[in-house]
This record gives C-alpha cells, sequence and structure tokens, in this order.
C-alpha cells in the first residue's frame, strides 16, 4: 500500500542552500505542505512550504508568529511548525511562541499543574514569564525516557526501574487525592469525550483524503483508511466509557523527564489538559512505544518491559479493556495519517492501520509477571 504523499524529502531553496526536512503537515490545498527543514553547518530548525511543487523557506519574522523573530534571537530554534508555534531553547530555559493570545490558556494550564501534580509523583516546568503569544518556562534537568530508551549506556535494569516508577506514579496521580483546590482545578479543565476523540480522527483522515482525491491510485488507501476510521469511531462510541479523570491528552515517553533517583519525575506539556478516560492517556503513551519499536528507537526487550508497566498502570486504573483498545486504535490511525505526510516513513503509516486491523480484544490487562501474554501482544 502506498501512504506516501509526494513531499520532498531534500529540496534546495532559491539561494541554492540544501535543506532537510524533519517533518511535514498538509497545507490547505491538495498536493501543498507545512515543512520543518534543517540544513547543515547551521544551528536549528527553519520552517518551509511547498506549494504548487515549489519550495520556499517561510520568513524569520513567520506573519502567523509575530514575536517570533525577537524570541529567536535568544536562543536556538528546535522546533517551529509554520504559523501555528514554535520553540526556543535558551539559557535554561525554553521559549514556546504562540499564535497571538493562544499563549494565555498554555500558561494558566501550565501553573494550574502545580497544584494539580501530586509533589511526590511528578513536576512541571515553573513559568517564568508569559504574556499573550510568549510562554517562557524553566527547564527541568534530567533526560526523557525515550532517549533513556535509545540508550545504550543505560543497563535494563535502571530502564526497568524508571518505567515501574512512572507507572506507580501515574496512577497515585490519577487516584487522588480528589478533595478542595485539586478536585476544582480538575472539574474547570474541558472535557474530552469520546465523540471529540472520534472527531479529532476524521480530522486526520479527511485531511490525508483532500490531498489525496484527485490521485486515482490512491483510491483503494483512501477506502481502506475510511473503512479503519469507521471501525474506530464504532468502537469508541458503542461501548460505555469509563469514567473521566485528570488526563495529560498528549501524554508519549518524550513527555516525561527522569531526574535522578528517589526524585519525582518530570512531566512537559499541558496544552491539551482535560478530563478524559484513563484509556486515552495509557493507550497513546502505548502506540508510540511501539512506533519506537518499529522504528528501532528501542529493542523488543525494553519495549515489552514499557509496555507491561503501561498495562499495570490500566488494571491498577480499572480501564476497561474494550475502552484501551479503542483508544488505541484511534491513535493509530490518526498517527497513520500524520506520518504519511513525512518522508520515508510510509511504511511506518502503514504498518501502523495493518497492527489496527489485526489487534483482537483481550479479557484482562497483563500484569508484570504475565510476560508471555503481554509478549504476544508486541506483534
Amino acid at each position: 500500500m502506498n501512504w506516501q504523499p509526494p513531499v520532498p524529502t531534500d529540496a534546495v531553496d532559491d539561494s541554492g542552500t540544501p535543506w532537510h526536512t524533519v517533518r511535514a503537515w498538509p497545507d490547505k490545498a491538495p498536493g501543498d505542505y507545512l515543512l520543518e527543514v534543517l540544513t547543515p553547518g547551521r544551528k536549528g530548525v527553519r520552517a518551509a512550504h511547498v506549494r504548487r511543487g515549489h519550495f520556499e523557506l517561510v520568513p524569520r519574522d513567520d506573519p502567523g508568529l509575530p514575536a517570533l523573530l525577537v524570541e529567536a534571537s535568544r536562543g536556538e530554534v528546535i522546533s517551529h511548525r509554520p504559523h501555528k508555534r514554535a520553540v526556543i531553547r535558551a539559557k535554561g530555559q525554553y521559549i514556546k511562541v504562540f499564535r497571538p493570545g493562544r499563549a494565555v490558556v498554555s500558561a494558566e494550564r501550565c501553573e494550574q499543574m502545580g497544584a494539580l501534580l501530586l509533589a511526590d509523583s511528578f513536576i512541571a516546568p515553573r513559568i517564568n514569564h508569559s504574556s499573550t503569544d510568549v510562554m517562557v518556562f524553566g527547564s527541568i534537568p534530567g533526560r526523557t525516557l525515550r532517549e533513556l530508551g535509545e540508550d545504550p549506556n543505560v543497563n535494563d535494569e535502571t530502564f526497568a526501574a524508571i518505567w515501574a516508577q512512572w507507572s506507580r506514579a501515574w496512577v497515585s496521580q490519577i487516584v487522588g487525592p480528589h478533595g478542595g483546590a485539586r478536585h476544582d482545578l480538575i472539574a474547570a479543565l474541558p472535557i474530552h469525550p469520546p465523540e471529540k476523540e472520534a472527531s479529532n480522527l476524521w480530522l486526520w483522515v479527511n485531511r490525508w483524503v483532500h490531498h489525496n482525491e484527485s490521485s486515482p491510485e490512491s483510491w483503494p488507501e483512501r477506502d481502506v483508511l475510511r473503512a479503519r476510521a469507521n471501525q474506530v469511531t464504532e468502537d469508541l462510541l458503542r461501548s460505555t466509557p469509563d469514567p473521566l479523570v485528570w488526563a495529560h491528552g498528549d501524554l508519549h515517553d518524550k513527555q516525561v523527564i527522569w531526574t535522578e533517583e528517589e526524585s519525582p519525575l518530570g512531566l512537559l506539556d499541558f496544552d491539551a489538559a482535560a478530563q478524559a478516560e484513563a484509556a486515552r492517556d495509557l493507550a497513546n503513551i502505548d502506540v508510540h512505544l511501539k512506533l519506537r519499536l518499529r522504528l528501532h528507537l528501542l529493542t523488543p526487550e525494553r519495549y515489552l518491559v514499557a509496555h507491561t508497566q503501561v498495562l499495570a498502570a490500566s488494571k491498577d486504573l480499572h480501564v476497561s479493556p474494550a475502552r484501551f483498545h479503542a483508544y488505541a486504535d484511534a491513535t493509530r490511525v490518526r498517527l497513520a495519517c500524520l506520518y504519511s505526510f513525512r518522508p520515508g516513513l510510509g511504511s511506518v503509516a502503514s504498518g501502523l492501520l495493518d497492527e489496527q486491523a489485526a489487534q483482537r480484544p483481550f479479557s484482562e490487562f497483563n500484569t508484570p509477571g504475565s510476560s508471555g501474554a503481554a509478549r504476544e501482544m508486541i506483534i
């Protein structure tokens, strides 16, 4: 199956400078794409776009991010989604640039996490400064769980202990306490019901279809994608949802930082924090772990260790297996659409869809001791 739209892996700008595509997103018109690119010998990334087959850099003063030009002078741009957001790494802190007015809610959410996160489980970055379109926050010393998983110098025992710590901390964070100010903070968060999850899924499916509808050779893939999305939507909406809890909203192994032994873990990026089913976060991190395995960023043994701890947390939180699978399949289809727009990752996109089709419900979550059953779920 061909899940790879014609996004350029490499391109040359009008001055003759070569650029390599790091990330890509569909733009409004079919066949037009927004890119994050880099070039050898220069620090940081730039934004670019492809319109009607022509590659062009976005000006450094991105018109959608009027604060970027000044803020970028303070450090290195490490992330730039054109016209939407950018992140600058500066000395001892990070600067996140938003579209005008969009930083207010993000800063409020991050401030709220200081009161909502349990001190012995997780810590959030400290907000140093914020305005309507800029948020400056301190760094949390340590390494993400993704970095630890990729590092062969981290021994397997340490890796296993860190994931066990995450599992215990996550369960503790979700189950309590729920009184007083913490209850009020959670109740004030937006609600992310399964209908919203299905809506987000179809947003990405429709983007893919929009960019490929004029290519008859892509119609078989279009039909498969729609069929997968219809099945996921049915699974999300046909069974009784689990109770709503505090949810991170975009939980994966790059969002969790191991600081040091016996210290709380760091947790990043609360823009999507909401009230949702616990299955949403846990399924999301689990599918991302499988994605790391597919990309050879995790060994099968390390994947199994982390995956088993996710299932253990799910069991401790009484997550319904049917709900876990429904959210996991929604994540697979959504990521398949996203990764299909990234050069060289068409096979990963196809693999995610094949994986979604192959999943079958199971009667109970595996505990850390039931490695045999968990091992079967790698396939």
